[in-house]
């Protein structure tokens, strides 16, 4: 049986793997040390603002994603449905509740701490409500919910904003302060937003570099590395400016030497085609999946996924003159707190701008929040583009709905599909 190969790391994926065992280590050594612990989830999640508090964040799907990287979710969601929870429900949740019952074991093998705070800010998926009540009964912590209204008109007004800061300033801060024992310093929570900012500023760099050809990126799979320390316990701090930083030196280089993404299976030397991906990635096999676009030339020159925890490349910055305001507009603007139409037209914005040959969605069982309306987007992308949209289907972290026969029989249909309309549009030109 022959090795596997060593996954190819740029030097940036190297820092982010080093940040994220260092989150743990704080969260192993929590109670030692008397940290605070906050659990939050990524889209709106309120970092800088947790930082002001001297706590350590712990994001539960993150936790899935870990295990589920490192195929430990099959035996979690087991545990969690022999307790009652329905096949339908999230598999986040139920890896999440799995890895409570067997003893709350992180993704690196060490105790994670009980929470002292449960901090939800509603950013679109009501799911997360229900896993906080779960979790809140296994804790019985303090909670403290911002609710950020939906932007079902696809605008988010100075009224719905003003409603969600008067949230942070009498429900949400007045609880951190508690819990944490901190009082709560605008200063310091503006130096951290300038930080957020210029970190964004190079991240958006990074996404849109996929506009050159070849893209010197994969905007979906590569794009989860890249969007790491943006969505989660790293927003805001001078490790995430500086991982930003060399993330687009690195791919400066690439580009300068008109070079392709690189994969954990080496570099992309031909770039075939280039794809717009809605949904979610499958992360129980996660490098099997990459390496199936891998295999095709395919890459994915823009994501819907790598929005989830913000959609910078529209224009947000976190802003420190305006630093509640600002978290506000943050949450609200999440990719699942947007309405059908602006996601469609975010997309139709990405098929034209990048230049992508057409859309591929993958469809997550588990997941409503991204694949309730599907159908419609396909068609309308469709409809409005002239380029061919279609389906795969997987899931989040639930090995038992990852299929890879099927996934790559549906993938090169789908490209036979793009080689069809060239091959059209070459015959009428």
């Amino acid at each position: 049986m022959s090795a596997v190969k060593e996954a190819v790391k740029d030097a940036s994926m190297q820092k982010q793997k080093e940040m994220i065992a260092g989150n743990y280590e704080r969260l192993a050594t929590a109670k030692e040390t008397g940290t605070k612990v906050v659990s939050t989830f990524v889209p709106g999640n309120l970092n800088e603002l947790i930082m002001c508090f001297d706590m350590v964040n712990n994001l539960p799907e993150i936790n899935a994603i870990q295990n589920g990287m490192r195929k430990k979710t099959g035996a979690l969601i087991l545990e969690a449905e022999k307790r009652g929870h329905s096949e339908d429900v999230c598999t986040y949740v139920k890896a999440d509740l799995g890895m409570l019952a067997k003893g709350n074991l992180g993704p690196d093998g060490r105790p994670l701490p009980d929470p002292d705070l449960l901090l939800l800010s509603y950013t679109g998926c009501f799911t997360f409500m229900k896993w906080f009540e779960l979790l809140r009964h296994q804790f019985g912590c303090e909670t403290a919910m911002l609710h950020v209204p939906y932007e079902g008109d696809g605008s988010f007004s100075a009224n719905m904003r003003d409603y969600v800061v008067r949230q942070l300033k009498e429900e949400v801060i007045p609880k951190l302060e508690r819990v944490s024992g901190v009082k709560f310093d605008i200063d310091r929570l503006r130096q951290y937003l300038k930080e957020s900012a210029r970190a964004e500023e190079d991240l958006v760099w990074v996404l849109q570099s996929s506009k050159h050809k070849p893209s010197p990126i994969d905007a979906y799979f590569g794009g989860t590395y890249y969007i790491g320390p943006i969505f989660t316990a790293f927003r805001g701090t001078a490790d995430a400016g500086e991982f930003y930083r060399l993330l687009r030196q690195e791919i400066a280089e690439r580009i300068a030497k008109k070079e392709g993404p690189v994969t954990p299976d080496g570099e992309i030397h031909e770039e075939r085609y280039r794809l717009v991906v809605e949904g979610p990635p499958n992360w129980t096999s996660f490098r099997d999946f990459w390496k199936m676009f891998y295999d095709e030339g395919a890459i994915v020159v823009a994501s819907t996924y790598t929005k989830v925890g913000g959609v910078y490349d529209l224009g947000f910055r976190h802003d420190p003159e305006h630093p509640l305001e600002s978290l506000a507009e943050y949450c609200a603007g999440c990719y699942t707190n947007r309405n059908l139409p602006s996601r469609i037209d975010l997309i139709e914005t990405y098929i034209r701008d990048y230049d992508a040959d057409g859309l591929l969605i993958n469809s997550i069982k588990s997941c409503n929040s991204f694949s309730a309306g599907q159908l419609l987007v396909l068609r309308e992308i469709e409809r409005r583009t002239g380029k061919p949209a279609a389906f795969i289907e997987s899931d989040l972290v639930d090995p038992r709905y990852f299929s890879p026969s099927n996934i790559r029989t549906r993938l090169e249909s789908y490209l036979q599909m793009i080689e069809q309309k060239r091959s059209t549009a070459a015959a009428a030109a």
